[in-house]
């Protein structure tokens, strides 16, 4: 399923458990991860050190890329390791193109590194900006990691880009021999009470049960047992929430844009609230349109 994992890394405690999680993956895929720490060009972080001009950030990112590959040879990871200078969103998007990594692994914040560029808002630019997928963690004290995925939710609205990104998930629950649970939302928060918006609103469950018996069918179709139907009216992202919830889910597959039908529920906001409130990973794809 993967074979070059990219996971941008500061050291912080949220990283470090992003760090085992991928870890886990690429056991389980056989593949590489690439520990990358970017020194953030927007900060000033240049320094004279017994005459010689230096970047402090680079030399903390060489310590903090150290204790990394420590903990990878603990583990029994294939690895290797750069330390960059540049804006880190662009620079991670950039570097996992350039390199032809097929997954980014990191947390949604990292508040105790020295770069703290993986707080939220750049995470989310890296979702944004990303045309290799984005794996995402929020770290909470009181949640875990858990690999191998036994249950995987794919939120969808039918449109490209949630194809897309159904067909990852697809492809993963079927390397993992997991469960599918298929959700469409038709958002009635921007249903009006008037026969219009009534109509609108049965003609956006027809289009939210349609996405989700083609997804199930194709889902059959590559051997998947279990899969679990949902057509649910209310906010995307508290549907989609309460689902992880009731449902014990593991991962989270969606795609960051989907304009076709009038729930609109990929729309990249939800895909970024989503990975930043999940309890549980969320992987976003997304789909040049």
């Amino acid at each position: 399923m993967y074979e070059d994992i990219l996971l941008p890394f500061d050291g912080s405690d949220g990283a470090a458990e992003t760090l085992h999680h991928a870890a886990e993956i690429a056991h389980w895929a056989d593949a590489t991860i690439h520990v990358l720490f970017v020194a953030d060009t927007t900060r000033d972080s240049v320094t004279v050190v017994e005459t010689r001009v230096v970047d402090a950030l680079v030399r903390e990112g060489e310590g903090i890329v150290e204790e990394a590959e420590k903990t990878l040879d603990t583990l029994g990871v294939d690895y290797d390791s750069d330390v960059v200078q540049g804006n880190p969103a662009p620079t991670v998007v950039e570097y996992a193109e350039r390199y032809d990594h097929d997954l980014i692994v990191m947390p949604t914040h990292g508040r105790e590194g020295v770069s703290r560029y993986l707080i939220g808002s750049v995470t989310e630019k890296v979702i944004r900006l990303s045309s290799v997928p984005v794996l995402t963690a929020r770290m909470q004290p009181d949640e875990r990691l858990a690999f191998p995925y036994e249950d995987i939710l794919l939120p969808t609205d039918g449109s490209a880009t949630a194809t897309r990104a159904a067909e990852h998930g697809l492809s993963f629950a079927a390397a993992l021999d997991a469960t599918v649970h298929v959700l469409s939302v038709v958002d009635d928060t921007s249903l009006g009470l008037d026969v219009r918006s009534t109509v609108s609103g049965r003609n956006s469950e027809q289009a939210g049960t349609d996405a989700v018996d083609e997804l199930v069918s194709e889902a059959e179709t590559r051997g998947i047992s279990n899969a679990v139907r949902y057509v649910e009216r209310g906010s995307p992202i508290e549907v989609i929430l309460d689902t992880i919830e009731s449902n014990d889910i593991h991962a989270v597959v969606m795609g960051t844009t989907g304009r076709r039908g009038s729930d609109r529920i990929l729309l990249g906001s939800v895909a970024e609230k989503t990975a930043r409130s999940a309890p549980v990973p969320v992987i976003t794809v997304r789909h040049d349109e």
